[in-house]
């Protein structure tokens, strides 16, 4: 079985693999200052809470956190005993990357290029609500061509807290209705209904700015809240991140 991992800024989430079949997964939060020690027995709690004990046979990993790849990686090692493949210089991906220095790319938006595009077979746009919100344009060839980052949800919310001396902290969800009649459906509408129309409009521009059109499929934490609202995402998918991370893991076994 194949372990695939996927570290954010904000949360990690793992997926264990048989063949193309995802059979479990996790989303645990990302602490750096964790030792290998604790995320070993974090992750064999996980297995046993799941009651199951995977024969893992592989393991890749997406890190955006740069403390955080050799600890992953080091847990790999001395708690399932496999030596862990890591995406990033050197490996392959079958897709050109055009940006013009490649290795500013993050990891997470390539393996989420390579999984959007191995669907579509065509161009596609990936938009990614994490810690922050990225899009990212793949051409008809296969070929990474660029994309967008804007603040996330989560981070645009807390800045209006700390700088808004009378706004507080809201949960992230859809109001009754765009117009708040109170504070926080005024700041859930602002959030849900902002993000939404700056994801259509980039779309929009993206798409126009290129000629063509392109299928739009939208993953990352606010992507089931989100997606629902907007006429430009054609798909969402959880995890697609993670099966990101099967293919390559395939192109370079």
């Amino acid at each position: 079985m194949l372990l695939t991992i996927d570290v954010g800024n904000t949360n990690t989430v793992l997926g264990i693999y048989r063949g193309s079949e995802l059979l479990r997964h996790w989303r645990i939060q990302t602490e750096p200052e964790r030792t290998v020690d604790e995320y070993g027995v974090l992750l064999r709690g996980l297995f046993g809470a799941a009651a199951m004990e995977p024969r893992i046979d592989g393991a890749i990993i997406s890190c955006v956190v740069p403390p955080m790849q050799k600890t992953v990686e080091a847990v790999c090692r001395e708690y399932l005993k496999v030596e862990p493949l890591a995406v990033g210089p050197g490996i392959k991906t079958g897709m050109p990357i055009l940006y013009d220095n490649p290795k500013e790319v993050g990891a997470d938006r390539i393996v989420n290029a390579v999984a959007a595009y191995e669907r579509a077979r065509d161009t596609t746009i990936v938009v990614d609500f994490g810690t922050a919100t990225t899009f990212d344009y793949i051409s008809a060839r296969g070929e990474y061509v660029g994309g967008v980052i804007t603040p996330g949800p989560g981070i645009s919310l807390e800045a209006l807290y700390q700088r808004a001396a009378k706004l507080y902290r809201v949960e992230i969800a859809k109001p009754p209705r765009v117009v708040g009649r109170n504070t926080i459906h005024a700041i859930q509408s602002g959030i849900v209904y902002g993000y939404v129309s700056m994801v259509d409009g980039l779309v929009r521009r993206i798409r126009d700015e290129s000629g063509v059109g392109a299928r739009v499929f939208a993953t990352g934490g606010f992507a089931a809240l989100l997606a629902p609202e907007s006429e430009t995402i054609d798909e969402v998918d959880e995890f697609l991140t993670l099966d990101g991370l099967r293919i390559l893991y395939g192109r370079n076994r």
